[in-house]
């Protein structure tokens, strides 16, 4: 499932093909993905013009001059392909199969934007013009936000016994953290992913949230994670798997300077968790 980077990357790369510009087309190819399609999500999108291209935790949500919201989930499998002739020759990957492609919108200045879900387990929904989203209701802040501090964390965790890990998967703490990145966190920052929330001090917190950041930040410059089937919206895979410490490492010597031990792999709420068991306390 794409986390936070995976999702900054491809809004990133649709903005100058979506952002400011009007959709003279759309088409819906299936009257499903995970969820019904709205029934009027061609008549809607038809005409109306992108005015901001936005990310809400794991979400991509286009902004409408209309009045409402275009919001897209990219499921485990889902990917936003561009054809724009600015880019030169569109050469597709034979692997990602025409009959997956399930929203099409063509814009005023000639870009194809093309949703393509194998699995079909990603969403794309109509939020209306003054109303709110259940998906997006229960959400905590996001990483990157002012109000995403240690004194915020620290009162999450409050006496709290859930694993930290599990904890920090909880959107409602945090928005857009993922299994990979939090794994990744944890490691930078020393801390067991089997600790209790509640119990850790407030200085290893403040650390955790610099590092929290800082593995965002490297992934996102990095293009994201492309673990199975994410792709950039240019079509490129990411290569931030490159620089994973512990993710998907089992094995492997533990590359915290001066620490001798291995990475451990054990199975926390259904999910695979990676650390080292001699450097993270």
């Amino acid at each position: 499932m794409p986390e936070l980077p995976e999702v900054e990357t491809v809004r990133r790369g649709l903005l100058p093909h979506l952002e400011g510009q009007r959709i003279a087309r759309a088409e819906v190819r299936r009257p499903d993905l995970r969820w019904p399609l709205p029934v009027d999500l061609v008549q809607v999108l038809t005409g109306a013009m992108v005015t901001a291209l936005r990310r809400r935790s794991k979400y991509l949500l286009a902004d409408l001059d209309r009045g409402g919201t275009l919001l897209m989930h990219l499921g485990m499998s889902g990917r936003m392909l561009v054809q724009d002739a600015s880019l030169g020759d569109f050469h597709r990957d034979p692997a990602i199969l025409p009959r997956h492609d399930h929203v099409v919108l063509t814009t005023e200045a000639g870009s194809t934007i093309t949703f393509n879900d194998a699995r079909r387990f990603g969403m794309v929904d109509l939020i209306r013009e003054g109303s709110a989203h259940p998906l997006l209701d229960h959400l905590g802040p996001e990483p990157f936000d002012g109000a995403f501090t240690p004194a915020y964390l620290a009162a999450a965790f409050a006496g709290r016994r859930v694993p930290v890990k599990q904890a920090l998967l909880d959107q409602r703490i945090v928005a857009g953290l993922g299994n990979i990145y939090v794994s990744e966190a944890l490691h930078r920052a020393g801390i067991d992913p089997r600790r209790a929330a509640g119990r850790i001090g407030a200085a290893r917190i403040a650390a955790l949230v610099g590092h929290i950041r800082d593995v965002l930040t490297d992934a996102i410059a990095a293009g994201g994670s492309s673990l199975r089937d994410h792709r950039q919206a240019s079509g490129e895979l990411g290569y931030f798997q490159h620089s994973f410490r512990v993710y998907d490492r089992e094995g492997a010597p533990c590359p915290m300077p001066g620490c001798s031990g291995s990475i451990r792999r054990i199975v926390q709420g259904g999910r695979s968790s990676f650390f080292c068991p001699a450097c993270q306390r």
